[in-house]
């Protein structure tokens, strides 16, 4: 970064999710007086009810799944008294409170850091009173407004209800709900297929329950890589998951012992727990911005451009409430990119290309750059090479037999603009991928750097070696 000084510059920000705290930071950094005004905890939704808890859950289900094919490894686990443990347990309320305790304390790591930089934190609601100035409803009841040079959005997104499926936190959940079970439910119904959707059908169903998932699509993640979802799909079925396809809910509702999903085609579908991932709403509703002249789309997201600027001079905004890609590392780049923006200091407007994304599912999908789908529509012109994994000497060793890794290169000049790695932590695996896409690298330069022998990242530099262009 340049060196800025904004001693006198007051930037008030809404929200302390991904988007928000990181903006603070950098505000911070660059001299700005900033403020953080958010009303349920520091992390936001992110921290406290959505990424680091789905995913330590999914950790603590994929730690149980290794008990599972130990015995393909030739190792047989034993109790006390010799005999065969034939099953692992989750004690759902330990599990919970663990889950409960890492976000809390992660919220409190991100409170102190603030804090450090000198960021004043804001228990209440905000709302802009004007492009330059933000009513504050404080946690006592009391309030006040704030002058600020910018402003920054935050707000993040909510579950979707329906009013057919209302969520009563007991036996009909959202996503932020499920951390408050206190017993495994026997038969969980999860409807929806997207990303929140096969993550926890498939961390049930890893800690023990009997999971059904209710898809209105062909396949689950129908967003994503059709191929990596025919893994995850057939996965899924293999390890005993119920998935129905082209099954749109028309309803959920309790019964005397649990729920009862209908679907639009007239089957019922009976199960002790129901979780809803049906999507996400943004939180932009009451916070004043249509009478300040903020624009929003129609389906409530604030619109803004690539340097997460708004309608509105001075008035900015990042993350879930602005709909461009629903990533915690895409908001916290909004608000870098706004903060940077805004008080001056060099900056480089959002490229989307070179996102990197991941699946935590079992093996996780990880993506990054183009897609096939891309290729396939001559978005650009490129070529691809896919390898099994289950031929990577690594794979054998740790009796991985599920996934790919996938390369795409720019046609003649072997430039590459894309991949995707389907494989137990591909959200690591796919960092060479994502520079190679950031730099425009080519494949000779990919396949001609080291890999460590054995290891997955090898399968990578051989997919770039199967890319090399010949004349």
């Amino acid at each position: 970064m340049g060196a800025v000084n904004a001693p006198d510059t007051s930037v008030v920000i809404v929200g302390g999710g991904p988007g928000g705290y990181e903006a603070a930071l950098v505000a911070a950094h660059l001299g700005a007086k900033v403020t953080v005004v958010d009303r349920d905890g520091v992390g936001g939704a992110a921290v406290l009810t959505d990424c680091v808890p789905s995913k330590t859950l999914i950790s603590t289900a994929d730690f149980m799944s290794q008990f599972e094919t130990a015995s393909d490894l030739g190792v047989h686990l034993e109790d006390d008294e010799g005999d065969e443990v034939a099953d692992s347990v989750a004690q759902l309320p330990a599990v919970n409170k663990r889950i409960r305790a890492l976000a809390a304390a992660q919220s409190r790591d991100i409170a102190g850091r603030l804090a450090t930089d000198g960021v004043t934190i804001l228990d209440g609601t905000g709302r802009l009173a004007s492009a330059s100035q933000v009513e504050v409803a404080h946690a006592d009841g009391s309030t006040s407004t704030l002058d600020a040079d910018v402003v920054l959005l935050a707000t993040g997104a909510t579950p979707r209800v329906m009013p057919s499926a209302q969520p009563d936190g007991e036996r009909i959940l959202t996503w932020q709900q499920i951390y408050e079970l206190t017993d495994l439910p026997e038969h969980l119904v999860v409807v929806g297929s997207g990303v929140t959707g096969a993550e926890l059908a498939q961390a049930y169903l890893g800690l023990g329950s009997r999971v059904t998932l209710v898809s209105s699509r062909d396949r689950v993640l129908p967003g994503e890589d059709a191929d990596a979802a025919t893994v995850i799909e057939d996965v899924f079925r293999k390890r005993g998951m119920e998935v129905l396809g082209q099954s749109r809910m028309e309803s959920v509702t309790r019964t005397a012992s649990g729920v009862l999903v209908k679907l639009v085609d007239g089957r019922e579908v009976e199960g002790s727990h129901a979780l809803l991932a049906v999507g996400s709403v943004p939180q932009t509703s009451g916070l004043g911005l249509e009478e300040a002249g903020v624009r929003l789309a129609e389906s409530g997201h604030i619109q803004v451009d690539r340097v997460s600027r708004t309608s509105v001079r001075g008035v900015y905004a990042a993350g879930d409430c602005t709909g461009v890609l629903p990533l915690a590392s895409v908001a916290a780049m909004q608000g870098r990119i706004a903060m940077a923006h805004a008080l001056g200091d060099a900056v480089a407007p959002l490229n989307l290309h070179s996102v990197s994304a991941n699946i935590f599912t079992d093996p996780e999908i990880a993506t990054v750059g183009y897609s096939q789908k891309d290729v396939d529509e001559g978005t650009v012109d490129a070529t691809a090479v896919m390898l099994p994994l289950a031929t990577n000497p690594r794979a054998k060793m740790q009796g991985i037999t599920d996934g790919f890794v996938k390369l795409f290169a720019r046609r003649g000049v072997g430039t590459v603009v894309g991949g995707v790695v389907v494989a137990p932590r591909a959200s690591e695996l796919i960092y060479p991928v994502t520079l190679a896409v950031q730099h425009s690298l080519t494949v000779d330069q990919l396949a001609g750097t080291f890999t460590v022998y054995p290891s997955l990242s090898g399968s990578i530099a051989e997919a770039a070696r199967q890319l090399h262009a010949r004349d």
